[in-house]
């Protein structure tokens, strides 16, 4: 029986980074998927604006050092925006320690610049499904990165944030802050994904949080010693 919706339409991306190349082999990579279409390519961070215009994208796979307008930057203008797609932070770790700074600008998560091309395909669905593509391992190396003096004030912050929380609430928090999907925290809470959603939703607002991501990274901060 044929579904009565009808398909579902592609997931749009728009492509961000100085490198020709590096926007070439992506639009080339996520092409081969069938689910996903690179709507766009642009340079430079201060063209992306026009280009969410232009074409509507779903996510935007980000660049964070450009020649222009960087990627941290931009991705805080577009966060801002009415109804906006989501960021992935495309870098090299060990270079470029801002990547830090641009979570918490509302990037939904980063991948490595060798990332499998299979990864960075399940980094695009992930986020346009709602769970960060961010791995707990690199979180824990970022905040390292941090200044002692500004990782103790980020941590008084966060355990004030966690502390305006129900009990339940907490709970669900520590889950997203674990890297659980909400399947699985539904699961061990006893709860329905809804409610879990339901949570979530309530938690970023209580919490003043763009997205699951920057909870993950309260949560980080809130347990670090």
């Amino acid at each position: 029986m044929a579904d009565v919706n009808g398909p579902r339409p592609p997931i749009r991306v728009l492509i961000v980074d100085d490198d020709a190349l590096v926007r070439a082999g992506l639009t080339l990579m996520l092409g081969g998927a069938a689910d996903l279409q690179v709507v766009a390519g642009v340079a430079d961070g201060g063209e992306v604006q026009a280009a969410v215009d232009a074409h509507a994208p779903d996510v935007v796979l980000m660049d964070i050092r450009m020649s222009g307008l960087d990627g941290i930057e931009a991705t805080r203008r577009l966060r801002r925006r009415p109804n906006p797609p989501e960021v992935i932070i495309l870098t090299t770790f060990d270079a470029d320690d801002h990547v830090f700074r641009a979570l918490r600008e509302g990037a939904s998560g980063f991948l490595l610049k060798d990332t499998p091309p299979e990864g960075i395909v399940d980094a695009v669905r992930r986020v346009v499904g709602g769970e960060p593509a961010l791995s707990p391992s690199v979180t824990r190396r970022l905040i390292a990165h941090l200044v002692p003096e500004e990782e103790s004030r980020r941590r008084a912050d966060a355990r004030r944030v966690l502390a305006r929380l129900s009990a339940r609430e907490r709970e669900v928090a520590l889950a997203v802050g674990q890297g659980k999907p909400n399947a699985l925290i539904a699961a061990e809470l006893h709860m329905s994904v809804g409610t879990v959603k339901s949570y979530i939703s309530r938690i970023l607002t209580k919490a003043s949080l763009d997205n699951r991501v920057q909870l993950a990274l309260v949560v980080h901060e809130a347990e670090a010693p």
